[in-house]
């Protein structure tokens, strides 16, 4: 293998990274991972770290999982990948059966496979339009969204995104969208050319780690189903019990139109996003000049399957979700400790979701301070401007969990004592 220092010249040179100022970035020293296991990942220097956001929000049963890493070879030595396209493969036919009947009971019978959250966002998307364009409903073509959402990147499931610094540059292009402040504002939309409502259930992730008041979720599938307009839910995120349930619709049993699934579909693993939806809905795609001509090179790629068909299984094995949900509880009685330190403004969790917000200025200066003092501790994350997400695996132990915390304390005291000084 190159030299460290050889990698990074030849990323500065060449490499251009998501969500990077690359003005910073060129000249800077970063740990270059080569390895990962369990909640550890480790530099080409053999430093080890904790991995504090599960890999953007994406491991749930730590690296290198040996029951994802043999689904991996063993799917590997029989067939990397195969046209979705007029033929059918195994892998895909079992995950499709697997997820309708892992969601409240098989209500959503109908599972379209792309790539990442925003190909399952937007994949949602051309389903609902074409849907409502081919029963004739031309007048809906409007999608509601949240402020300071965030759905993915590709233009439709921008245009839903509600934070400026990312979708500035793209504004008014894409999906038409009305953009509302909360419950109170999706009360005083007039639905009556509304297709549908996109909400992230449960808990905001790029609002700075912002929980919905309990009942929000139940609240829009009612306001939905009066205006006749169809729910997605984007659990992205959420999905595959990071809030506790299995999927965070759950917590407030509420069943969506759209369920859009990527990140911990395959445990962090492999790229692999799923669409899921209604049989109704489906069932109006059939017959000529209905087809959804919407799809991908890599559609259902049955490396992707086969490691999501394991990740599953760990995910539905008994105790699971209830480890999640003690250590979830376990978190929550760390970020209390740490809420109480000067330099912390509030701290905010559902399940093994969290942010730790700052008593900054929002420019995000004291975010990235902080995460550079925790990665110098051994421990790697990113802030969301001063909010600094801790999203550890789900396969954390308590002892782990506790040693991630105990590194929040000293990076902590640390700023505390350098802006002192």
């Amino acid at each position: 293998m190159k030299s460290t220092r050889e990698l990074l010249e030849a990323d500065w040179r060449h490499a251009w990274h998501p969500f990077t100022d690359q003005s910073l970035w060129e000249g800077v020293d970063s740990p270059v991972i080569v390895r990962g296991e369990g909640v550890w990942l480790e530099d080409s220097e053999g430093r080890r770290y904790y991995d504090g956001n599960s890999s953007i929000w994406t491991n749930i049963h730590g690296h290198s999982h040996p029951a994802l890493v043999e689904a991996l070879r063993e799917q590997a030595g029989t067939l990397c990948h195969s046209s979705y396209l007029g033929l059918a493969n195994a892998r895909a036919s079992e995950l499709a059966m697997t997820l309708s009947k892992s969601f409240s009971g098989g209500a959503l019978q109908r599972v379209f496979f792309s790539d990442n959250g925003s190909t399952a966002l937007e994949v949602a998307l051309r389903m609902e339009l074409q849907w409502r364009w081919m029963r004739g409903e031309k007048e809906r073509r409007k999608v509601v969204a949240f402020e300071n959402a965030y759905h993915g990147d590709t233009l439709g499931a921008a245009s839903l995104g509600g934070v400026g610094r990312f979708f500035e540059a793209i504004a008014g292009l894409g999906v038409e969208v009305e953009q509302v402040g909360g419950l109170a504002g999706l009360l005083a939309v007039d639905g009556d050319d509304v297709a549908a409502v996109v909400i992230e259930p449960v808990i905001q992730g790029v609002n700075e780690m912002t929980p919905w008041p309990t009942g929000m979720l139940k609240s829009v599938r009612a306001w939905c189903d009066e205006h006749g307009a169809h729910l997605i839910c984007d659990e992205v995120m959420t999905g595959f019990g990071r809030t506790g349930a299995l999927f965070a619709c759950e917590l407030e049993e509420v069943v969506p139109d759209y369920l859009c699934l990527a990140k911990g579909l395959t445990g962090g693993t492999m790229p692999l996003a799923a669409t899921l939806t209604r049989e109704v809905i489906y069932e109006d795609f059939k017959g000529p000049g209905k087809t959804l001509y919407y799809g991908h090179s890599y559609t259902a790629n049955p490396l992707g399957c086969a490691v999501a068909l394991a990740s599953l299984e760990l995910c539905q094995r008994d105790g699971f979700l209830l480890s999640v949900r003690e250590k979830g509880e376990l978190m929550g009685a760390l970020l209390k400790q740490l809420s109480s330190h000067p330099s912390v403004k509030a701290v905010r969790r559902v399940g093994m979701v969290s942010g730790i917000e700052l008593a900054g200025d929002g420019s995000s200066r004291g975010g990235k301070a902080l995460c550079k003092r925790l990665r110098e501790r051994g421990l790697l994350t990113r802030p969301i401007l001063d909010t600094v997400v801790w999203m550890p695996p789900l396969a954390s132990t308590r002892a782990e969990l506790q040693a991630m915390g105990h590194i929040f304390q000293e990076a902590l005291s640390q700023e505390l004592s350098s802006s002192l000084s």
